[in-house]
């Protein structure tokens, strides 16, 4: 791949990580309770992380081997759930099912960027970055699920 498609695509996945931790901050001022205000500080930064790794690995310093490539469950929520429009005094399910909605685009980003490129590093740190976001987009369902569907003393 030449050199500077390269830095493009990358320069590209920079500015998506830091659009997400952009949102998620922004959301952050829109809601109250308390645990949903950590799991969006903790999503932002997060999406820091992987901004700050993406601009060491376009200057050379890092390999994409220092991601990690474990296995997500997909619940598919996101899929499947109306995403509903970000607003003041959301409901901790619904900060959860935006959340979800957007780990399962950035899901999507990096996995068709990941396609478009011939085996090699590149496309396996893309498919890295991909699963990142796809284990995200598994915690956020998981805590969706939790609060949407809370269990009872009934079972």
């Amino acid at each position: 791949m030449e050199a500077k498609s390269l830095q493009s695509l990358i320069e590209k996945a920079i500015q998506n990580e830091e659009e997400a931790r952009t949102f998620y901050l922004g959301l952050f001022n829109l809601v109250e309770d308390p645990l949903a205000k950590e799991t969006l500080k903790y999503l932002a930064a997060e999406e820091l992380g992987h901004k700050e790794f993406l601009q060491a690995y376009l200057r050379g310093e890092k390999k994409f081997t220092a991601l990690a490539m474990d296995i997500p469950i997909d619940y598919h929520i996101a899929q499947y759930a109306a995403k509903p429009d970000p607003k003041a005094n959301m409901s901790s399910s619904e900060v959860y099912l935006v959340a979800a909605h957007r780990e399962l685009n950035s899901y999507k980003f990096y996995k068709g960027l990941a396609a478009a490129q011939p085996a090699g590093e590149v496309k396996d740190m893309l498919l890295k970055m991909a699963n990142q976001e796809l284990k995200h987009k598994e915690k956020v369902e998981y805590l969706y699920s939790n609060t949407a569907f809370p269990q009872t003393s009934g079972g």
